[in-house]
Parts: C-alpha cells; sequence; structure tokens
C-alpha cells in the first residue's frame, strides 16, 4: 500500500484484531486495484485465504457497529452545535415558526449510507458505489476516502479487541471540541465478537495486553525460553531449560483470565471457551514471537509462551554442525528433525528452510501448528500455511498441497497416520519433505514411522522409507557447564543402500552399528557427540549422563 494510500475501514478493523497483516492487506488492495475496483475488498481477502468467511463476518459486523456509533456521536455533535431558532416576526402569521431543536434531544436515525457496505449487495464491504446510492447525511462522513467531507465530523475510534500491538483508529477529520462529551462504550458482546466470561480488558487498564507485553519482555530479557501464568501461582520462566519462579506473588484467577484474554483476538477467544485449550502464534512488534497454548484447569486459565526470535537464526547461531546444510540439497526425499520436547527442533528445522529460501529458487509451503518463524520470499516463493485459521488439519493441507506446485513442503509435525502416509507420497512423488516429530533416537524415529500403520501395510511403507528417506537429525539440549545456555547434542542417521536394506528387511536394531562406523559419511551416535561436548570442557559428565542412551559409553 502506497504511502499516503488511506486504509480501508475494513481492512482496519481486521488488522486491529490481529486476523490479517499490512502485508496480506497490501497484496488484497493491490489485487482490488487491478479488477478496477470491482471487486470486494473482503472477498479478495478470503479468496487469497487471509480471511475465513465466519472472521469476515465478524469484521463486518465490527465495521457496522463502528459506522453506527460515529454517526451517534456526530448526530450528538450536530444537535450540540445547532444555534436555537427564534421565533417568526409577527408580520408573517401565515408562517409557523420552526421549532427548535433542544441541545439534548436524541439523535435522529440515520440508516447506513450506500458507501458504508453494510447492506444490500455489499456482504462482503467496500463495494464501488451502487448506482442509486442511498441520500447521505447532511455531513458527510467521508470513511474510507481522502477527501475532505464538507463540514467537520467526529473522529472514530475503535474500541474493539484493544491490544498493544496496533492502535487503530479512524479519523477523517479533525471534530470540533463539543460541548458534552459522547460516552466511549465498548463494543457490546454480540455477534460473536465477545464470548468469554471475564470481558478483555482495555491495554491501558490492569491486567490488559500491556501488562501482558510487560511480562513477556522481562522474560526474554532474562533469556527465558518459556513464559508461564499460572492461576494461583507466582510466574514461572523456564530459564537455560530449567523452571524457576519469577515473581513471589501468587497471581489471583481473575488477573491470570485478564492476561491470558488480552493475547486473544475475538476469533481465537470463540475457540477458547467452546474448547478449554488453544494454540496459537502471539507477535509483539519490537519483541519477537511466540507460541502459545492457553487452557483452562481447576483454578483458573493458564498460558505458556514460548519465546522465538524475530530472525531466523543460522545454523552457526544455533550452535549446530555446517555439515547439517548437505539435507538442503536435495530435491527430494524425507528429511526429519526429532526430539523430544523443548529441544530445538523448530529452530533447527527454520535454519535448514532459511538456507533453501537463500539459495534456491523454489517454492517452499509450510504447514504449520502455529506458524512460528516467519519466512518472507527471498529467492523462493513461501508460502505458509496455519492449522486453523487457513486449513482444517494437516493431512487437508497435504491433500491439496500436491496439487499447489511445490518443490520444498514443511511440516511442523507428523502427528498421525494420515499426515505421515501423506508425507511419505510427497517424497515419494518428487518433493523434498522436511518435518519434525517427536522421537528421541533416529532407530526409534523409523519404528514410529512404520508402527503407526496397520500390519498387513508395514512391509510397503518399509520399502517407501527405505527409498524416501534422506536424514535423520536426532537433537538434544544440553545445559552447559557455566549455567548461561544450552548447547545442541545430535544423532545423524544418513540414509544409505546399507541402512535402506536393514530398513527392508525390519532389522533397525542393527543399524546402531552402523552409526557408530559411519562417521565418514557424516553420521554420529548421541552419546559420541556428548563425549565431544565433554572434552570441550563444554559440558559436564553429570549433566551429559541425563541425556545420553547409554551412560557406559559416557568418557570423563
Amino acid at each position: 500500500m502506497s504511502k499516503g494510500q488511506p486504509v480501508p475501514l475494513l481492512g482496519r478493523i481486521a488488522l486491529h484484531l490481529k486476523l490479517i497483516t499490512m502485508d496480506q492487506l497490501t497484496e488484497a488492495t493491490r489485487a482490488q486495484g487491478q479488477a478496477g475496483g470491482t471487486k470486494n475488498l473482503g472477498a479478495i481477502l478470503v479468496e487469497q485465504g487471509h480471511l475465513t468467511e465466519p472472521q469476515l463476518q465478524d469484521v463486518l459486523r465490527a465495521r457496522q457497529q463502528v459506522v453506527a456509533k460515529a454517526k451517534a456521536k456526530q448526530a450528538i455533535a450536530q444537535a450540540d452545535a445547532t444555534p436555537e431558532v427564534a421565533p417568526a416576526p409577527p408580520a408573517r402569521p401565515a408562517q409557523a415558526p420552526a421549532p427548535a431543536r433542544p441541545a439534548n434531544a436524541a439523535p435522529e436515525t440515520v440508516s447506513p449510507s450506500a458507501d458504508s457496505g453494510l447492506e444490500g449487495d455489499s456482504l462482503f464491504g467496500d463495494d464501488p458505489a451502487p448506482s442509486k446510492p442511498a441520500p447521505a447525511p447532511e455531513k458527510p462522513m467521508a470513511l474510507e476516502t481522502n477527501e475532505a467531507p464538507a463540514s467537520p465530523s467526529p473522529s472514530i475510534e475503535i474500541e474493539i479487541e484493544p491490544t498493544a500491538h496496533r492502535e487503530v483508529s479512524v479519523e477523517p477529520t479533525a471534530a470540533p471540541e463539543a460541548k458534552t462529551p459522547a460516552p466511549t462504550a465498548s463494543v457490546p458482546a454480540t455477534g460473536g465478537l465477545r464470548t468469554g466470561v471475564v470481558p478483555r480488558p482495555d491495554a491501558e487498564a490492569p491486567g490488559g495486553a500491556n501488562d501482558l507485553i510487560a511480562l513477556l519482555r522481562a522474560g526474554v530479557e532474562k533469556g527465558a525460553s518459556d513464559i508461564h501464568i499460572h492461576a494461583g501461582s507466582p510466574r514461572r520462566i523456564r530459564l537455560h531449560g530449567r523452571f524457576t519462579a519469577d515473581g513471589n506473588e501468587p497471581m489471583s484467577p481473575d488477573e491470570a483470565e485478564r492476561l491470558v484474554r488480552s493475547s486473544l483476538n475475538a476469533e481465537q477467544e470463540r475457540l477458547f471457551d467452546e474448547r478449554g485449550e488453544l494454540d496459537f502464534a502471539y507477535g509483539v512488534p519490537g519483541l519477537g514471537r511466540f507460541r502459545v497454548n492457553v487452557y483452562k484447569q481447576q483454578h483458573g486459565c493458564d498460558g505458556v509462551f514460548r519465546t522465538i526470535p524475530g530472525e531466523v537464526p543460522s545454523l552457526e547461531q544455533l550452535g549446530l554442525p555446517t555439515s547439517l546444510a548437505k539435507f538442503t540439497n536435495f530435491h527430494q526425499g524425507l528429511v526429519l528433525v526429532t526430539g523430544p520436547a523443548n529441544c530445538g527442533k523448530s529452530s533447527t528445522l527454520a535454519a535448514m528452510v532459511d538456507l533453501i529460501n537463500e539459495e534456491r529458487r523454489d517454492h517452499i509451503l509450510t504447514v504449520e501448528d502455529p506458524i512460528e518463524y516467519l519466512h518472507p520470499s527471498k529467492r523462493c516463493v513461501v508460502n505458509q500455511r496455519n492449522v486453523g485459521p487457513h486449513t482444517e488439519t494437516f493431512a487437508r493441507a497435504l491433500r491439496g498441497a500436491l496439487r499447489e506446485d511445490p518443490d520444498v513442503i514443511v511440516i511442523g509435525e507428523l502427528r498421525d497416520l494420515e499426515t505421515i502416509s501423506l508425507a511419505l507420497t510427497a517424497a515419494e512423488t518428487g518433493h523434498l519433505v522436511l518435518g519434525t516429530l517427536h522421537t528421541n533416537s533416529s532407530i526409534r524415529t523409523l519404528n514410529r514411522i512404520i508402527g503407526v500403520f496397520p500390519a498387513d501395510q508395514q512391509e510397503q511403507i518399509r520399502n517407501m522409507v527405505s527409498e524416501s528417506l534422506r536424514a535423520v537429525v536426532s537433537q538434544r539440549l544440553v545445559p552447559t557447564a557455566d549455567g548461561t545456555r544450552r548447547v545442541p547434542a545430535l544423532e545423524i542417521l544418513v540414509n544409505n543402500m546399507a541402512i535402506g536394506n536393514l530398513i527392508r528387511e525390519n532389522k533397525t536394531f542393527q543399524i546402531f552399528s552402523i552409526l557408530q562406523t559411519g562417521q565418514a559419511q557424516g553420521m554420529c551416535l548421541l552419546d559420541d557427540s556428548l563425549n565431544a561436548l565433554i572434552a570441550e570442557g563444554t559440558v559436564t559428565k553429570e549433566e551429559a549422563l541425563l541425556y545420553c542412551d547409554d551412560p557406559k559409553r559416557i568418557k570423563g
């Protein structure tokens, strides 16, 4: 969107509700311009996948409330500014004097104008003007134009879902100071916009978005990987893998719920009330992004915020060997990053995707729940899809992906049989598939992929895995000896003819010996990686014993 170009009201509200980004709005308005203004902005946002139909309906209802409130304010201002009408002189008795309008009289009802796009064919809003526009009010509002109105009109403040992310207001012109200030009531709980038991506070109010952001900022500045909000307990953070208190005062259930709900937009709050739990991403300008899980428990509402840096880290920044970069050179096959929770899988996967984005000219399609690292298109075109807002399930997104001409498919997590099956199919049909799995070693990863299928299909799956698999990177994050950070310890399996034969013959337990002797091909055992860290003095033997597979193999 060019500088100085007005932002449509529908777009401003969608931005304010955190349903779209400014880049998405710019893309949609550009498409509307290319269509000659004949298509609705709302319809374009839905076509481009930036909004769902229910989300659009929420935005339209919010816009209708904003316009109605603005007109009410305008009517009050007009009433205040209306001078008293003196009686007509007695020389003209035939004409009755015009009745004076009291300053406190109720404003006249004004029906939505044709330009507001709130009725008739304007379901998606921002329609071109119809051939027979409805009569405009005496003082036009100019909601979505740069033209100055004939007379000053009051500003319209959007008070829907207030957050500290983006303060949105529509101010057509400077308003004269009214004699009686108009009340600024929050949007009522209608149209699915307010479904929570506890009303969401304003950003400035105690327990509002500003308090949440201050809490998150304090955690990030301390280097926490996770910030916890627990009803009835003091704040907690996870620092270098250890769970510690970040305050002495227990958080009341009401305070915890206000903080949790301040991170939700209207649609997320509705889903949270329906399901009792929700995963989503939460971005704070200047601070970064957070992968969030909020849930209800016996004491109230809790939330866990996992920090995601604003910039995608490189392999070197993560302390990973640069040899992993060779796994991004494949043009077909399956590359998996595995490990337990909170071991850095998402960061490792993001670093590999960023390498492809910088070095190749391909179409990268990601399916995540939620979207964590943001990948701007560099040499590649990157499309990121979020399970929930953009697609119903991983499996549905993967079925669609096979018809969307991707070169690289990134799967946030291989969760179930259908997702694993489609990932193997995509890897077999000429795509590079990158994904994560919650397993503790490369051998367990292979057994998990094969074992999820029924017994009568496992032989076929073993053949598919033996041909499609390219590499498995299994990692842990181990606290350093000085306690200031965590470093990765890796087990790396690179598929070759010997490993492929063992997979087909259902002898995966023999892969361990190939990992021991496969250093020349870039293979490594987890215990050997831990021994190298001990030898460097990076980690202690006591700490390594907590993460190893075989304590007898740990030296030092």
